[in-house]
């Protein structure tokens, strides 16, 4: 058995699938013509909501108990829930570098999650969401985790950013993190927690009462942007520190809220904020015109116990390479585009919206590789199920470059490459904000998954397809020549270096 095609960046792609959606987007603007003076005008918005942590399970729509989401179940009566999303890597950084730029991190020389005495951070050489929104001269702002580097020349507003306000990295890189004091794991304490509007720190120290009103001020400035911009076209990226550790609400809000848990607490307040943004949308008579997203940056974090998520039916969670640290919810909604109500199952990963938006508005691709591949039948057609994902296969790295799993790009079969992961065994995680310890366990032979049939990676069967397992070490290798493979001291041919402080 063989795949054909397997370059791991598929990068001559981008261009084939631009001309072959090129039809549909013609539909979309000749209707646009017949309508609105306003909406056969503007390009459409593009709004992104983010958070940190949340699991596959955190949603009422994908199962939720103890807590409710009755904005995001709206969101998805009115749009399309995707079961079979997914990030780049189960990690902080990582993730984000992936959703803004259309590549995989280890190609931008981003691993991990860059801490407070990092050096490096994104690459004024890459190309992000906002820069390629700027080419269609839109309004671009951000509210949030940033996480790609702390230094002036990595911040939102070098990376074509109008404005921003939020946390350079996590919010639990501060002194009162459990694991970073004096004296525990032999790791110093973190310094104090920066507020960052635009480029100024304009809060240098902050507090516990502070993180309980991030999420209500990062959605305020959401909705401020989105009244202030309902003139000209405009896109936003809300990434939420919550529900990341340590966890945080407003006071009055959670006094209110139905969860059971505090961290049911910060995920309703999360949903008042997308129920916040949506009625923005709507009332400034823009939702026809609007492309809403959320999902969320990895898995839950396991070790956290009752202040962590849920990965629902999927085996693992944030800093794994198995579906329960890289399969996220993710739901969209652009009414009149997106069939309401509707499901997709089909596998996508955060790297394909970059070159699917850049199709949509007609914007340019970079001159150098992406590894993402539009997917707008996909998201927008009204069978999504029915169209094929362009990619062969997506790879799944972590640690440093490190390969850890192979996905067939139909999303069926996944191959565990030999490796080491991190696990809690089945022992319960911590309680009231203190992890406890993982444990590493090794692959020592690669192991194959249907994850059709079996979506909780529980049946290795590797030794019932050695021609399908062949054909997915052949794509692995593939992969290292161009990415790399630490494990094995593999470098890649098409690894770019990040930025580094001038």
């Amino acid at each position: 058995m063989s795949l054909q095609n397997l370059h791991p960046a598929n990068c001559w792609r981008n261009q084939v699938s631009r001309v072959a959606w090129l039809p549909i987007l013609a539909l979309w603007l000749a209707g646009w013509a017949s309508g609105p003076a306003l909406a056969a005008e503007r390009l459409p918005n593009v709004v992104i909501i983010f958070t940190d942590d949340q699991g596959y399970g955190d949603l009422g729509c994908y199962g939720a108990q103890g807590f409710q989401t009755p904005n995001l179940d709206r969101l998805a009566r009115e749009g399309r829930k995707f079961t079979n999303f997914h990030v780049a890597q189960p990690v902080c950084s990582a993730s984000r570098a992936a959703l803004l730029t259309g590549c995989y991190p280890n190609r931008l020389g981003i691993h991990g999650a860059l801490g407070t005495s990092a050096k490096n951070g994104i690459s004024s050489s890459e190309t992000t969401l906002a820069e390629l929104f700027k080419q269609k001269d839109y309004a671009t702002g951000m509210a949030g985790k940033w996480h790609l580097g702390h230094h002036p020349q990595f911040l939102p507003t070098r990376h074509g950013f109008d404005e921003y306000l939020g946390l350079p990295y996590s919010n639990d890189m501060w002194p009162h993190h459990p694991e970073a004091k004096p004296g525990a794991n032999g790791r110093p304490a973190y310094p104090p927690l920066p507020l960052i509007e635009g480029e100024a720190i304009i809060n240098p120290d902050v507090t516990a009462n502070d993180q309980k009103l991030l999420t209500r001020q990062y959605t305020e400035r959401a909705v401020s942007f989105i009244e202030r911009n309902k003139e000209r076209p405009f896109f936003f990226y809300l990434a939420h520190s919550m529900p990341h550790v340590p966890l945080f609400g407003n006071d009055d809000y959670n006094n209110l809220a139905h969860g059971s848990t505090r961290y049911g607490q910060v995920i309703e307040e999360i949903d008042w904020s997308v129920g916040e943004v949506l009625k923005a949308i709507d009332s400034s008579g823009l939702a026809e015109n609007t492309l809403v997203v959320f999902t969320t940056d990895n898995g839950p974090w396991l070790s956290y116990g009752d202040h962590a998520g849920s990965a629902g039916p999927l085996r693992e969670g944030k800093g794994s390479c198995w579906e329960g640290g890289v399969r996220v919810p993710c739901i969209m909604r652009w009414p009149g585009k997106i069939t309401e109500g509707s499901t997709c199952d089909t596998m996508l990963m955060t790297i394909d919206l970059f070159p699917t938006f850049a199709n949509l508005i007609n914007a340019k691709l970079p001159d150098h590789p992406i590894d993402g591949l539009d997917v707008g039948p996909i998201l927008v057609g009204a069978e999504p199920n029915a169209a094929k994902n362009p990619h062969d296969f997506y790879t799944f790295y972590y640690e440093t470059n490190e390969l850890h799993a192979i996905c067939t790009g139909n999303g069926r079969w996944k191959l565990q490459l030999p490796h080491s992961y991190r696990t809690l065994g089945g022992k319960p995680g911590g309680k009231e904000g203190n992890p406890a310890a993982y444990e590493k366990v090794p692959i020592a032979q690669p192991e194959l998954y249907d994850l059709v049939t079996d979506l909780g990676e529980t049946t290795d069967v590797a030794g019932k397809n050695p021609a399908l397992v062949k054909a997915l070490l052949e794509a692995a290798e593939r992969a290292r020549a161009d990415l790399g493979d630490s494990l094995l001291k593999r470098q890649g041919q098409g690894v770019r270096n990040p930025g580094v402080v001038d």
